[in-house]
């Protein structure tokens, strides 16, 4: 046994060329989250850790809240609604991509890509511009064209942190997609419409049944970003406008509440984790339905 372990980690097989990186989310990210997340548990004052001082209380006032469940039903009402978004938007173009020749392929993946390589708070920046009150892009156009007469309010509004929430995290919904549509079995699809099947029957019942696993890696992605999201809805969003994200910042930042920022933060990552296990337990169960239906 001894000798059969030695070979496997001198050849480098098994979990060994993991270590690595295990050893470095331990020290640069478990660590420090597991600091961060013991403060909700720890009566802290003055910025010192009290001896003695486990509670329960942070957990309990913050469960027994009204206002932390609008805060949780604001964040996740926000990530559900962008991540739909996204996904409606995405899949044509990932679709349309897998259909079109080599140079549309590129440069549809550039059109894709190219947003990743500026700063998402330049981004959000720029539609604080677009999104403006009377001198914003929009109204400004509209009101030229004498379309209306008074501005709209976009900004500081559900809307424009949902616009801003959707085109930021588009392309990680579109490059799962694009990923496996273009790798699809198309002899699958061939075989579907030379035995009669409609072109939209085939879509629905080959298509995207094949590109779930997609589907699911995208959903995932783009809601985990959108439901912890603090930069767009600080943005955009403006004061009044709070997640819990803003509420973790303005707890251990502004008001230097520490146990009580941790304990959020606790309750932000945990439920996150939860949705995004939803997510795959739901994507497993379709796929292994879309593979047994794909298959008769």
């Amino acid at each position: 046994m001894t000798e059969a372990f030695w070979t496997r980690f001198r050849d480098g097989r098994g979990v060994w060329p993991a270590v690595p990186a295990f050893v470095f989310l331990a020290i640069f990210f478990i660590a420090p989250m597991g600091v961060l997340f013991s403060f909700g548990f720890t009566e802290i004052e003055r910025g010192q850790v009290q001896e003695n001082g486990f509670t329960l209380r942070y957990l309990t006032d913050t469960l027994s809240d009204d206002l932390f469940w609008w805060v949780w039903w604001k964040s996740f009402y926000i990530g559900t609604l962008s991540t739909l978004l996204c996904f409606l938007l995405a899949y044509p173009l990932a679709y349309l991509y897998s259909e079109s020749g080599r140079r549309m392929r590129l440069l549809i993946l550039v059109l894709t890509i190219s947003p990743l390589l500026t700063s998402a708070i330049v981004r959000t920046y720029a539609w604080l511009v677009i999104l403006g009150g009377r001198r914003g892009v929009i109204n400004s156009t509209l009101i030229e064209l004498g379309l209306i007469e008074r501005p709209f309010r976009m900004l500081n509004t559900d809307f424009a942190v949902i616009i801003g929430m959707t085109q930021v995290h588009l392309p990680f919904m579109v490059l799962p997609l694009i990923t496996v549509l273009a790798a699809r079995d198309r002899n699958m699809e061939a075989a579907s419409l030379g035995m009669g099947a409609s072109r939209l029957s085939t879509f629905f019942r080959i298509v995207v049944p094949l590109s779930m696993p997609g589907i699911v890696a995208g959903l995932t992605i783009v809601f985990a970003l959108s439901y912890t999201n603090f930069i767009i809805p600080q943005l955009l969003g403006g004061g009044g406008f709070t997640t819990l994200a803003v509420q973790v910042y303005e707890q251990i930042v502004v008001i230097l509440d520490w146990s009580k920022g941790a304990m959020l933060a606790l309750l932000l990552l945990g439920s996150c984790f939860v949705f995004i296990l939803m997510i795959g337990l739901a994507g497993n169960r379709v796929m292994r339905w879309s593979v047994k239906e794909t298959v008769e």
